[in-house]
């Protein structure tokens, strides 16, 4: 139920942002599975994109309660750093980002491989999938809100 009666939007923009949430949230519930059941210890870019997807998830959520799609004007900046810095780790992964310039600590390095499904796809770049997706959720969502005025 929207917190204004006047604002109701249309099941497209609803459906939009609830897919936008549900990103974010199965996102959210993966790195807490990784973390806490499976053991694997977050490095500190993990940590970074941990952040902006937690903030997603909740901001996407009270959004969708409140069906509010103006929601974009917060959530894509930071969807946006979350592709940002993803892309950054993938990079870090696939050894183009130099030694000097790495964030991580001797305990848990970034480069280090815990994960890799169908011999291709890590934890950073499922994160860099899920932030994408999220980003053109967004867009998708800001474009039918305009189309709909």
């Amino acid at each position: 139920m929207p917190l204004n009666p006047a604002t109701v939007i249309s099941a497209r923009q609803w459906a939009l942002l609830f897919v936008g949430w549900l990103l974010a949230v199965v996102s959210m519930a993966g790195s807490l599975f990784l973390s806490e059941v499976m053991d694997y210890a977050p490095c500190v870019l993990c940590w970074y994109q941990r952040i902006p997807m937690y903030a997603l998830a909740l901001i996407l959520g009270i959004a969708l309660w409140t069906q509010d799609v103006h929601v974009v004007k917060y959530a894509q900046p930071l969807a946006l750093v979350g592709v940002a810095l993803a892309a950054f780790h993938c990079l870090l992964y696939l050894g183009y980002i130099p030694k000097g310039i790495q964030p991580c600590s001797q305990d848990v390095p970034c480069s280090d491989v815990k994960l890799q499904i169908w011999g291709f796809l890590t934890i950073p770049l499922m994160s860099l999938v899920a932030f994408l997706a999220i980003v053109v959720v967004l867009f998708l969502l800001n474009r039918r809100s305009h189309e709909e005025k």
